[in-house]
């Protein structure tokens, strides 16, 4: 599976994937495309060129699922990652942010399993 992010500036946007979640940008030539995948597998983040004209901040939230959200976003704002409230929903707990692209990250301690 592949998710597509429209971005002005795919450098910018995967440094904060690669420094943040852990993501590693896939070999490519392409200037306007770049992969992004994950070590734990999973669905792989496409960063396309977006044309000036197109808006950035889609209506879409990526979401990654990590064991503890407190602790991540405490890491997180020791290197310069400052998340929303953390809110707990029971046992779910979960942060919001945005990429520097306005898109909507969410991390989640609710974590699917696929086997």
């Amino acid at each position: 599976m592949r998710i597509i992010l429209y971005v002005q500036e795919i450098p910018k946007v995967a440094r904060f994937y690669e420094r943040y979640f852990g993501m590693r940008s896939l070999p490519s030539d392409n200037k306007a495309w770049l992969e992004l995948a994950s070590d734990g597998g999973g669905c792989v983040l496409a960063l396309h060129q977006a044309s000036r004209a197109q808006k950035s901040g889609a209506a879409m939230k990526i979401v990654f699922g990590v064991p503890d959200v407190q602790s991540f976003v405490l890491a997180c704002e020791k290197d310069g990652l400052k998340f929303g409230p953390v809110h707990d929903v029971g046992e779910l707990h979960f942060a919001n942010v945005k990429d520097p692209a306005g898109n909507s990250v969410q991390i989640s301690n609710r974590v699917t399993s696929l086997a």
